[in-house]
């Protein structure tokens, strides 16, 4: 699995389990430490911890262990480190606050379906 298909897959996973506003943002041309993060917004604290616990033990299926994860779901941001893929799980303030989407806007946009 290429590291847009795994991008992919993550949004994949993430929008099943009911996240919000769910992008894949490529940043390879911008970034000199990943490819891909992949962002999402939950509506609560339970579910941000239900998401970060989702995409872990779904990567894990597939051999895939995240280098690290940052944050707790009190912090309203959990990052999960996969080397080429970052994923951002945001409560929407924190996300409105640090709008990563506006920082990277350069990137490429890809749709989750």
């Amino acid at each position: 699995m290429d590291n847009r298909e795994l991008a992919l897959k993550v949004g994949e996973v993430l929008s099943a389990k009911k996240a919000e506003d769910v992008i894949a943002l490529g940043i390879a041309e911008q970034s000199s430490f990943a490819d891909f993060f992949v962002n999402a917004t939950a509506m609560n604290e339970r579910q941000l911890a239900a998401l970060a616990n989702e995409v872990e033990d779904q990567l894990a299926k597939e051999g895939i262990i995240p280098k690290n994860i940052e944050g707790k779901p009190p912090s309203g941001w959990m990052l999960m480190d996969y080397g080429d893929i970052v994923v951002n799980l945001f409560l929407r303030e924190q996300r409105e606050m640090y709008q990563l989407e506006k920082i990277w806007g350069d990137g490429e946009f890809i749709a989750i379906e």
